[in-house]
């Protein structure tokens, strides 16, 4: 493993280029900030309001895809209040335990802006066999939501005729990943890895698992795809994660602070909904040697909020030590016993990047904190 010069995300990210200087992709992505033009990017973005604002009359007239977290705060604000747009708000629950943050968050988001939304609770019966399947195969637990995730605005937006459907950051060209572009359609972002590599016709050899069951899985065809209007707001205006979360605590926003400090996290204000859902975004640790703590570390390097030094000491500590909670939340919902359930995530460790110590834990054969 190498790791970037600036901040301390490693070349084992899928998708992520590193230049002849050694620095990721995303710390490059952040430094070409310096050279646009925010202001006319902002033009951009009124233009393209003015588009498609009052097209249906007194409806809606475009879509917010949201999960209730603080960026979902900061875009309904930015197109209600600021742009005045009329949006209407789709959002997948993930049928886990959710925490109080996590309720509270989704109902404040509607009632601090005044906007409806429509929520879709996935087959539950269909989520179980789907993610005990991907999680054993591919270490994928939360492939069918993550899918629903991506289709279900779409279609919805088809459905309510708002061509606009609005997104926050453009993952890839933020944090470097495949599908690397600097651009504000979110048209090709079902094609970023998340919840494009497993092939449904695979799924459907899995025992009570039907067309009928992955219909909603499915994405527009081109042809209706090319009547939407997909954007990233991160295109137009400069992201950052943290002001995000800055702003939405003063409009009602909640974090974790008074309800769980995280063993595997080094913030409290993001991917908060759910204890369990967790397992799945730590799972990129035994396969690529990074997780959550490196992902926000690198991020709050780039910031300002840290320096590479300290992001070193908070990825040893943090970034290997799955949340208790977060296994005995989902061990409950799958049917797991304890034992079951690390035995498959033994096998999901990449021997090329770990090996086992005197102890039988594993471990980093070439960690962030010991370079060379």
């Amino acid at each position: 493993m190498k790791y970037c010069k600036k901040c301390v995300m490693p070349n084992t990210r899928p998708g992520i280029s590193f230049n002849e200087e050694g620095v990721c992709s995303a710390c490059q992505s952040f430094e070409r900030r310096k050279e646009i033009d925010w202001d006319n990017r902002y033009k951009e973005l009124e233009k393209l309001c003015d588009k498609y604002r009052g097209m249906n009359g007194s409806s809606y007239d475009c879509a917010i895809a949201v999960s209730g977290g603080k960026d979902s705060h900061y875009q309904v604000f930015l197109m209600k209040e600021v742009m005045k747009m009329n949006p209407i708000l789709f959002s997948v629950e993930d049928n886990f335990e959710m925490t109080e943050a996590g309720k509270h968050n989704l109902k404040n988001i509607s009632e601090e802006f005044g906007c409806p939304i429509i929520s879709l609770k996935p087959d539950r019966k269909a989520q179980k066999q789907l993610m005990k399947y991907t999680f054993e195969k591919y270490g994928k637990p939360t492939w069918f939501i993550d899918r629903l995730i991506y289709t279900f605005p779409m279609n919805m937006a088809l459905k309510f005729n708002t061509p606009l459907l609005v997104y926050g950051e453009n993952v890839s060209y933020e944090y470097g990943g495949l599908g690397y572009e600097e651009t504000y359609s979110a048209r090709n972002q079902l094609n970023n890895g998340v919840a494009s590599d497993i092939d449904i016709n695979e799924l459907l050899e899995i025992d009570g698992i039907t067309e009928q069951v992955l219909e909603m899985t499915k994405a527009p065809s081109s042809e209706k795809l090319e009547k939407l209007d997909p954007m990233y707001v991160s295109y137009f205006i400069p992201w950052n994660s943290y002001s995000n979360y800055q702003f939405a605590k003063k409009r009602g926003f909640k974090d974790l602070t008074h309800e769980w400090d995280r063993t595997h996290h080094v913030e409290n204000f993001d991917q908060i909904d759910s204890r369990a859902y967790l397992v799945h975004s730590w799972l990129k640790y035994p396969k690529f040697g990074h997780a959550s703590a490196t992902d926000y570390a690198a991020r709050f390097v780039r910031y300002g909020l840290l320096t590479r030094e300290e992001a070193k000491e908070l990825v040893k500590k943090h970034d290997h030590a799955l949340d208790p909670r977060s296994v005995s939340d989902f061990i409950e919902f799958a049917g797991y016993t304890e034992a079951e359930f690390w035995a498959v995530i033994d096998k999901l460790y990449n021997r090329e990047l770990f090996e086992k110590d005197n102890f039988g834990r594993w471990v980093l054969k070439k960690p962030v904190w010991i370079e060379e």
